[in-house]
């Protein structure tokens, strides 16, 4: 498909840096066998757009018989998007979900009332040295979908929308820009893209949705002559005519943003809500470890151990 020629050119560099709203450097966390880099939520930034957690994991080398395991655990409020740059790994859930994710594709797990899943390395994949890198997000959902049936979607690379031309390439994740619309099934309107460019490749982000903002994964960009390195998640204004530049080595960055919520939304672990009452009652519900009776299950496959709780 060829880059939509109504977004090229003459669409001048942010003028100021004025135009950046927020800056966030993200914080590590080590989960184990590797390290994630953190950018939502921030101190001073909770969503953009319905977007409220963001991590990097990897990039990282695993040794021979090496990987990722994190064992069942809940989410409520939210639906949960991994998208991988290298490597693979095995998703599961409550719904009876066993799907492998490759790099290119998105799973797209909506959460609503109450869903539970693994992330695991599979064995196959543990035979040999392997490598992970990706992002992992959240989305919040809107007020009247908070409960809504949980629900599964995968979708191969070749599904998504690629947009390529003049030394970029831009994938769609979810939501739609550029004239294009992902399938994903969202719930607000949304912007999700992985945009690869070369050195000198000038790429306008989308002015039509109300919170835009992107993450620079690898390489580095420049607006308004300020260069920024990987690492680095710049939340714009509502409206500025916005276009980045790719450095010297090229750029890597995930663009995000779309429709703001009607409110904030509180976090709790791994639940997501516009009420501090339903925080409270999952937690009552995962505590119960009522498996297959009350709210919770955990996935078929995967049923020999689970995340107890937090003090």
């Amino acid at each position: 498909m060829s880059w939509n020629p109504a977004i090229e050119p003459d669409c001048p560099l942010a003028g100021s840096l004025d135009a950046i709203e927020t800056e966030i450097v993200p914080r590590a966390r080590d989960i184990g066998d590797f390290e994630v880099r953190r950018a939502l939520p921030a101190p001073r930034r909770q969503l953009v757009g319905p977007f409220i957690f963001f991590d990097q994991m990897g990039p990282v080398e695993f040794l021979t018989g090496q990987g990722i395991d994190v064992r069942p655990h809940p989410h409520i409020g939210l639906a949960t998007v991994t998208y991988l740059f290298n490597g693979e790994f095995q998703h599961r859930d409550s719904l009876g979900t066993d799907q492998m994710i490759y790099p290119g594709e998105v799973n797209w797990m909506i959460a609503g009332r109450g869903v539970t899943h693994s992330e695991r390395t599979s064995a196959a994949t543990r035979g040999a040295p392997h490598p992970l890198s990706g992002i992992q997000t959240w989305v919040a959902l809107p007020d009247a979908h908070e409960d809504t049936a949980p629900a599964f979607e995968h979708h191969g690379k070749d599904a998504l929308p690629l947009i390529e031309g003049e030394g970029k390439t831009v994938r769609l994740i979810l939501g739609r820009a550029y004239g294009e619309q992902a399938p994903v099934r969202t719930f607000s309107d949304t912007v999700y893209a992985d945009a690869v460019m070369q050195p000198g490749a000038r790429l306008p982000l989308p002015e039509d949705h109300e919170d835009r903002g992107l993450y620079v994964f690898d390489g580095s960009i420049e607006i308004a002559g300020e260069t920024f390195a990987p690492g680095r998640m710049l939340v714009f204004r509502p409206g500025d005519a916005i276009t980045i530049a790719a450095g010297a080595q090229g750029a890597r960055l995930m663009i995000l943003g779309g429709e703001t919520l009607n409110g904030p939304r509180y976090i709790w672990w791994n639940f997501v809500a516009s009420s501090r009452d339903r925080i409270e009652a999952a937690k009552e519900a995962w505590a119960k470890a009522d498996w297959g009776t009350g709210r919770f299950d955990l996935p078929p496959g995967d049923r020999d151990e689970f995340i107890p709780l937090p003090d």
